[in-house]
């Protein structure tokens, strides 16, 4: 008689680790991460039945990450990769991320090759299509993104134990996309929404990333963060983690200005390491009216 046991299936199948880190190193996204420990419990489950002898069909990974830019859709892209490699049910668990000028020709003849050469290097992992609405564009005739949608849907049937495929996007425009291509939508059973971070959530990605740059906040500065924080989130084209990290490097130009207008000055390492509040407020959301 076969001993089945969850436990152990998860801790020889090495993911525990994978998720674990997961967890810790992602920040915030609660929802992305019950959805990824879901799907794992369910591929674990799979791994048991077919120990058991019951039958133990793949089940449909491809997925639809849907959320405003800077959530981190790429970053879980590349864990979820990881994962289904841990798991077996990947070959290689890698990633290949693609936009529509890389699927989608500007001549006749010249789409399909484009695509399939795509698809051949994601084969065994993940194929990532960000702002994959963009594939559609329904009032030029002229276009050649439907025939890269064909190509894309009979892989998807046809390689779906070799090829992961996730679609990612504005939330808004997807659906959209989704309506006008019911033949994707019905082959994607794992529809994941990323939501905005909240402040505190920022602040914390942008200590994350002054850690990894070996620079330092002091509470000054970071009560200054915050703020700007707070204020950035209001204005158009705001985009999570990416605004956090453009604002941290326009931070580091004011003050490697500011130490070199103090030419004289003897620097030391703190100097090198330590923002100041003032590098944070002579942002333009601080001297404009």
């Amino acid at each position: 008689m076969v001993t089945l046991n969850v436990k152990t299936e998860y801790e020889q199948s090495n993911v525990h680790e994978t998720i674990v880190i997961f967890n810790e190193e992602i920040i915030g996204l609660k929802n992305v991460k019950k959805r990824i420990q879901e799907i794992s419990a369910l591929l674990i489950s799979g791994k048991l039945r077919a120990k058991a002898g019951y039958v133990n069909d793949n089940p449909g990974l491809h997925m639809s990450f849907t959320g405003n830019p800077g959530t981190g859709k790429t970053v879980v892209a590349l864990k979820m990769g990881e994962i289904l490699y841990k798991l077996g049910y990947s070959r290689k668990g890698h990633l290949v991320a693609v936009s529509r000028e890389h699927l989608v020709g500007q001549f006749i003849g010249h789409t399909a090759p484009k695509t399939k050469e795509v698809l051949k290097s994601a084969l065994g992992g993940l194929l990532f299509i960000d702002e994959a609405y963009y594939l559609y564009k329904p009032n030029n005739e002229c276009d050649y993104g439907a025939e890269a949608i064909e190509i894309l849907l009979q892989v998807m049937e046809n390689q779906r134990d070799d090829l992961v495929v996730i679609l990612a996007g504005y939330k808004d425009k997807m659906q959209k996309f989704y309506q006008s291509n019911p033949g994707l939508s019905s082959r994607i059973s794992n529809h994941i929404y990323f939501e905005d971070y909240t402040r505190e959530e920022l602040l914390e990605i942008a200590q994350k990333m002054i850690d990894e740059q070996q620079y330092a906040f002091s509470e000054e500065v970071k009560l200054a963060l915050l703020e700007y924080i707070e204020r950035r989130i209001k204005k158009p084209r705001f985009a999570n983690a990416r605004s956090i990290r453009n604002a941290l490097d326009r931070i580091k130009m004011r003050q490697a200005k500011r130490m070199f207008d103090d030419g004289n000055k003897v620097l030391t390492k703190y100097d090198l390491v330590t923002f100041m509040d003032s590098d944070v407020r002579q942002s333009s959301l601080f001297t404009s009216n």
